[in-house]
């Protein structure tokens, strides 16, 4: 699927350039989490210390989530968009009704990004690990 050329409130905000920096992030996400579940395992970390699963596990679904959606949580909460070559580089939304509808797809970002976490770091804590 091609990504968006333009921005639509709410539900595009980015463009290939920081789409890619979006999938990159998830990957690293998920390798952190996945390199730290393994440490957990082998050094046979007490379970609450495996809660920490939560915050690479939440961070990398971020990047996976706004990459698939073309859209970043952090510009909709800073009332900005990216559509250029060059990663950063902004342009203002203007209109207050377009950083509402933004604000209101980052929440849900943010909110599906931290399930994602809790389930992971659940799923770590409740791991029974063998003598």
């Amino acid at each position: 699927m091609m990504a968006r050329a333009e921005y639509v409130p709410g539900v595009c905000n980015i463009g290939p350039a920081e789409i890619r920096r979006r999938q990159q992030s998830g990957w690293f996400g998920l390798a952190v989490t996945v390199l730290a579940w393994a440490a957990f395992f082998v050094f046979r970390v007490p379970a609450p210390w495996r809660l920490l699963l939560f915050l690479p596990a939440a961070a990398g679904a971020t990047g996976f989530f706004q990459a698939a959606l073309h859209f970043c949580a952090g510009f909709a909460m800073q009332g900005v968009f990216n559509f250029g070559s060059e990663v950063g580089k902004t342009d203002t939304v203007e209109q207050a009704e377009f950083r509402r509808k933004d604000r209101q797809k980052a929440r849900l970002i943010g909110l599906y990004s931290g399930l994602v976490g809790i389930a992971v770091a659940a799923a770590g804590y409740f791991l029974v690990f063998p003598s």
